[in-house]
């Protein structure tokens, strides 16, 4: 872009003490959508990568079982968790005693009657924490509590 003149100055000037309209340009009519690409592609990297670490949870090394169910995730599950080191975990939030599931998992209920409980217990805790926590589960009125579990993976010799 050219600096204006001294002679394209007065022109304007002159042009606004007169009212005479301007001069009519062309009109560019095409938009630069790649900015709008570029942070599009940077948004759908972000999703993809934090995803599945909100989608897990709690990294908990479940017990392996031969006959194993899978059910599909249908997002209606009150997931509790059981770590290594005997931390209970609901919702994201660290829970320090098993009766305290039980006011949780009522509450949760309330607003969501049609949910079911759970319970991610790690193979290396004691199995006395974990039916702790599925106790209060039961005692906050849910009798359906499943047990997660992993698959045996079975090698070919």
């Amino acid at each position: 872009m050219e600096a204006p003149t001294l002679h394209s100055l007065r022109r304007a000037r002159r042009r606004a003490r007169t009212a005479e309209p301007r001069p009519k340009g062309q009109v560019k009519a095409d938009i630069n959508v790649t900015p709008l690409v570029d942070v599009v592609l940077v948004l759908l990297i972000i999703f993809m990568v934090v995803t599945p670490i909100i989608a897990s949870g709690v990294p908990v090394d479940l017990p392996k079982t031969a006959h194993h169910n899978r059910k599909p995730d249908d997002g209606r599950d009150i997931i509790i968790s059981v770590t290594a080191d005997k931390h209970i975990v609901f919702a994201g939030r660290l829970i320090a005693d098993p009766k305290e599931v039980t006011w949780l998992v009522e509450n949760e209920r309330r607003k969501h009657p049609e949910k079911t409980a759970f319970v991610r217990g790690d193979s290396r805790v004691p199995y006395g924490t974990v039916r702790a926590v599925m106790e209060a589960v039961n005692k906050a009125g849910l009798d359906d509590v499943m047990l997660g579990t992993d698959e045996i993976k079975e090698t070919t010799r």
